[in-house]
């Protein structure tokens, strides 16, 4: 998990962030935070890894709470040909290929025009 942190400190995109949970055991992970985009957008991360799962769900949100994009792994759209990696954008549910956080926030940095 430090590198993840590592990641969003050494980010050129990222304002800051706060972690809003973490848990770890012998053999698992679980991180939450929050963190701000320089454009004044959110980025919800939670990560749990163990020596058999890695759950993700990340978030990105709009200054005003609507939902940008969502990356997951919950195994719910079987139909998407990355199942069960997909995103939502809006209502349409798609396949993803962004499934760390540096892929998402390297998707991010390159689809989002930053002022």
């Amino acid at each position: 998990m430090q590198k993840i942190l590592n990641l969003l400190n050494s980010s050129g995109i990222v304002y800051g962030y706060e972690v809003l949970d973490f848990k770890q055991g012998d053999c698992f992970s679980y991180l939450k935070l929050r963190a701000e985009l320089i454009n004044s957008t959110y980025l919800y991360v939670r990560i749990y890894i163990s020596r058999v799962d890695y759950i993700y769900s990340f978030h990105w949100q709009d200054k005003n709470n609507n939902l940008i994009i969502r990356w997951d792994n919950a195994p719910h759209h079987n139909n998407v040909s990355t199942f069960p990696h997909h995103k939502h954008i809006g209502e349409q549910v798609t396949e993803s290929y962004e499934v760390t956080v540096e892929e998402v926030l390297s998707y991010i940095g390159k689809e989002t025009k930053w002022f």
